[in-house]
């Protein structure tokens, strides 16, 4: 059932409908009844799309496809909505309101995707695997003993010169491959929490190999 003339009409039956104007989607989704239910029908079948191509955009970190992939975004989309509703009154119509509910559909992709990597057995995200460093990074099998030289550097840099918390983010990510969003996932961070983390021991790192001959102070730049 659907109430007569609503301007979210055209859901059910999967026929397109126009984007609809922000005021119409709040005040759907603040109504009671049918038409709450229709707007919030209407709102998974748009956030429902933006996971499906959010979850193949990032499905290269987590190795799925098909049904179960499709089962993530349907998560994915059906938490968002609940968000969407929850927050509804935060809604301040500075931009679109499907742009503003993008960003909790892409939250959740994020979240989904960081829980499924710990799901399957991995390598602990604390014990490093340096002997992969230069494979990973896909250095010149040719100029093998002058990386292994620059790996056994960079690992001894990593025990002195970072954090502890910075040593742990820099090896899951850089050393061991673990993806941003599982990351975030484990530590209960947030990704820009994670970026400045990466920043700042990538910096340390950096200006102790220069400092000891392994890098050049000036790294030259291609054109």
């Amino acid at each position: 059932m659907r109430a007569a003339g609503s301007p979210l009409e055209g859901v059910a039956d999967g026929t397109p409908v126009p984007e609809a104007e922000p005021e119409d989607w709040v005040r759907a989704l603040s109504a009671e009844g049918t038409e709450r239910e229709q707007g919030a029908v209407r709102l998974h079948e748009v956030l429902l799309r933006a996971a499906r191509a959010e979850t193949r955009r990032r499905s290269g970190q987590l190795r799925i496809s098909g049904p179960e992939l499709d089962d993530l975004a349907h998560q994915a989309a059906a938490d968002a909505v609940v968000a969407v509703i929850a927050k509804i009154g935060e809604f301040r119509g500075e931009s679109r309101f499907t742009t503003w509910a993008y960003k909790f559909v892409i939250f959740e992709v994020s979240a989904k995707i960081g829980r499924h990597f710990w799901r399957q057995p991995r390598v602990p995200m604390e014990a490093a695997d340096w002997e992969r460093l230069p494979d990973r990074f896909g250095l010149d099998p040719a100029r093998e003993s002058e990386w292994r030289d620059l790996a056994r550097a960079l690992r001894q840099a990593v025990e002195e010169e970072l954090t502890e918390h910075q040593r742990r983010v820099f090896i899951a990510i850089a050393v061991n491959g673990v993806p941003l969003d599982a990351l975030v996932a484990e530590l209960g961070s947030s990704r820009n929490a994670i970026y400045k983390t990466m920043f700042d021991a990538r910096r340390k790192l950096r200006a102790c190999l220069v400092a000891n001959g392994y890098l050049p102070e000036n790294p030259v730049r291609r054109s």
